[in-house]
């Protein structure tokens, strides 16, 4: 399913149109390139979501069930940005469910069933895209566009609110992170 390619393989096809948007032309690249992985990552995350919602059993199920509609609509929203922002830099969004084997997480368990189980795998891929986000922002950053970063910053935290809300849920369930 996923492929774990290496940091300059995002799946962006270096399609670039012409805009009069005034970001610099190193600062495009890189944001473009950023961005791509970033919305792979997101739907890739998205999807995992949603096996999730659909599948778990046990534990607190009509909570989780729940909480996780929540989260796949905001990632819907989340990914939208990420895309937008890429074609107003010029650039195409490659977003089609084909293409989307340039994904850095791990194929998702599809015969997962029990809750804590999708909860800690789902934890462990939304602290994966935070601390890409988090790259992404120090990149972007550095090559000079704010916007971006600013972006990148604003989804961040929405990731990490998700994720606190996935650890919450494995207190006391043997799964917690090791320290780093």
């Amino acid at each position: 399913m996923a492929k774990h390619p290496g940091k300059g393989d995002t799946g962006f096809s270096g399609t670039r149109w012409p805009t009069r948007n005034s970001v610099g032309e190193n600062a495009k690249n890189v944001s473009l390139a950023t961005l791509q992985a970033l919305l792979v990552d997101g739907i890739d995350l998205y999807n995992c979501t949603r096996q999730a919602h659909w599948n778990l059993k046990g534990t607190n199920f009509i909570g989780l069930h729940e909480m996780l509609e929540g989260f796949y609509n905001a990632l819907n929203e989340e990914t939208d940005l990420l895309a937008e922002r890429m074609v107003l830099l010029g650039g195409v969004a490659n977003g089609v469910t084909q293409n989307l084997t340039t994904s850095r997480l791990p194929p998702y368990p599809a015969d997962l069933l029990d809750s804590i189980g999708h909860v800690k795998e789902l934890a462990d891929r939304y602290a994966q895209v935070g601390k890409a986000l988090r790259d992404g922002i120090d990149e972007t950053d550095d090559a000079g566009d704010a916007d971006t970063a600013d972006l990148l910053t604003e989804l961040s935290r929405a990731i990490d609110k998700k994720l606190w809300m996935l650890e919450a849920h494995l207190h006391g369930h043997g799964t917690q992170p090791n320290p780093a």
